[in-house]
């Protein structure tokens, strides 16, 4: 499975490929000299190299849905959602 992390995420590319995944960092990317500045061009590179994008940026996700490219959207809600899970484990205490 190929991952495209935004580079807001910047490093997590590495704990992936930790766990097997095919990550690359928008980031490390741009470094080598590809051209993704733009989020169009972003979302361009992982639909091209058929990738998920994995980003916190709403514009980005909203993109993504329109234009069927797979992305994991780590929203302000998906993050509450896991802040109330991690709480729930506190609850017997």
């Amino acid at each position: 499975m190929k991952v495209l992390v935004d580079a807001m995420y910047d490093g997590i590319d590495t704990k992936l490929k930790e766990f097997g995944y095919d990550a690359l960092s928008v980031k490390k990317l741009v470094a080598e000299g590809k051209k993704l500045a733009s989020d169009y061009s972003m979302i361009k590179y992982a639909e091209e190299n058929g990738m998920i994008m994995v980003t916190e940026d709403t514009e980005v996700g909203k993109a993504c849905k329109e234009n069927n490219i797979p992305c994991v959207l780590l929203d302000n809600e998906t993050i509450f959602k896991i802040i109330l899970e991690e709480l729930s484990h506190f609850k017997d205490r």
